[in-house]
């Protein structure tokens, strides 16, 4: 979550060699989040930290700095981040004993070294920063005073190895079927003295090396995900949403699993990160802030309106759309049913099914398919909240929130409302994604995982 981070003091290190490595999912651009950093109280609260900054760069953020001189040096990447559903594998690979001064600071992103740099300000030869110095408290995911610069992302596999210098290839490798880059879960590094390794497995922050060097969670919630590296899971999307020119109508928090209406004149529409044209999926979407008898609405958009981001974007109650409301209307292509299904209220979970094979799209609640429905019934699309012949136009999950404050929290199978956890699993055959409620046979959750099956 934004606001999580963790701590640790660290004790005398190699401040001349040392190599971080992580695999991030940024739930956020253009703002400045920090990855690994730590305080001396030098150059105020800034000092000392490995970032995305604002304009979405990887960069040295005066981590370079000299705590006896005042100089400092940065290195910053061209290249911006901003694929919000993405896994990126990030090495920075430090080592001032280099003679020549491109070797001292490396940016590596998923097994590439990065070469294109805005900021190409080497420190001098054997330099030795306050970074990894002993007795300074560092953080993962934000600074150490949790006051400046937060994370904004998930993160996984964090290693830091002190005394020792290793390029990408140590903690992953290129698939020689796929050509995708991928995680070694075990790699064959040293850690030295003050390195680590943590959120290995879940969301342990006791260190997997053999040091101890285990951290604190200092601030926030720790909230484990199904979604990783392997197995990337749809969130909503932070880069459709409907907005005019000043202000967004819906705001995303909690790994963008999190949608807030924050307009009391428009309509807040989310879409879910991943779509599909074919296959069957499943999610869940709790009502934790209803606001009359309309808003949330909850339910599924084409492609054409999922993926507008301007003032008149694709509204989920008009073409495209298809809607289930509070008061238990559905609405179509904006023509509206009364009295379709039950009214819903604040923690109502609703179930959403898609068959795309078939062309059939259903709703629960809590646990009851309504209007009879029975999304494992294929070709005769069983009491189907809507009917379609498949053409290959993808299908989103969505949401819109309406007024300040209306609000739901999406399971797309990470396990979770926000930051609390399924009461009691339901049954999955795919083994892919933790639902409250059974997933119908046939179904799985939107993840690159379950597109592949």
């Amino acid at each position: 979550m934004a606001s999580t981070y963790l701590t640790r003091t660290f004790g005398a290190g190699n401040r001349r060699t040392w190599t971080f490595s992580a695999w991030i999912k940024r739930n956020e651009i253009s703002s400045t989040q920090t990855i690994m950093a730590q305080n001396s109280g030098w150059q105020g609260s800034g000092e000392g930290a490995l970032v995305f900054d604002g304009d979405d760069n990887l960069s040295t953020y005066n981590l370079l700095a000299d705590l006896n001189n005042g100089t400092s040096s940065r290195v910053q990447t061209n290249r911006v981040f901003r694929d919000v559903n993405a896994w990126y594998h990030i090495v920075l690979r430090f080592d001032s004993t280099q003679a020549t001064s491109s070797d001292r600071v490396r940016w590596y992103v998923n097994g590439v070294q990065e070469t294109s740099l805005k900021y190409a300000f080497y420190p001098a030869q054997n330099y030795e920063p306050s970074f990894n110095r002993s007795t300074r408290v560092h953080g993962i995911g934000g600074h150490p005073t949790g006051s400046t610069m937060p994370n904004g992302c998930q993160m996984s596999h964090v290693h830091f190895c002190d005394g020792y210098s290793y390029d990408a290839s140590a903690f992953g490798s290129t698939d020689s079927t796929t050509g995708e880059w991928k995680i070694n879960t075990s790699p064959s590094v040293s850690y030295g003295t003050t390195g680590f390794t943590i959120l290995k497995d879940g969301i342990t922050i006791t260190d997997q090396s053999a040091n101890s060097n285990n951290f604190t969670v200092a601030g926030g919630t720790l909230t484990k995900t199904e979604d990783n590296p392997s197995n990337v899971f749809a969130t909503f999307n932070p880069l459709s949403y409907r907005n005019n020119d000043s202000q967004r109508y819906v705001t995303f928090s909690e790994g963008n699993n999190t949608a807030i209406g924050n307009n009391s004149a428009n309509n807040g529409n989310a879409y879910s990160s991943l779509g599909a044209s074919s296959g069957k999926f499943y999610c869940e979407i709790k009502a934790t802030d209803v606001r009359g008898t309309g808003y949330p609405n909850i339910g599924f958009m084409s492609e054409a309106g999922a993926n507008r981001t301007n003032g008149g974007s694709g509204q989920i109650t008009t073409a495209g759309g298809t809607a289930y409301l509070p008061n238990g209307r559905l609405v179509v292509d904006s023509s509206e049913t009364a009295s379709w299904g039950a009214s819903f209220t604040d923690n109502d979970i609703i179930q959403l099914a898609m068959d795309l094979d078939n062309g059939a799209l259903y709703f629960g609640k809590n646990g009851t398919w309504q209007n009879s429905g029975n999304p494992a019934s294929g070709a005769s699309k069983t009491g189907a909240a809507r009917s379609f012949t498949p053409d290959g136009t993808f299908q989103f999950f969505g949401v819109a929130v309406y007024e300040s404050g209306c609000q739901v929290k999406a399971n797309f199978g990470n396990g979770y409302f926000g930051t609390i956890a399924v009461s009691s699993a339901g049954t999955n055959a795919s083994g892919i994604g933790i639902f409250e409620y059974d997933v119908p046979t046939g179904f799985t959750a939107l993840s690159t995982k379950g597109l592949n099956l």
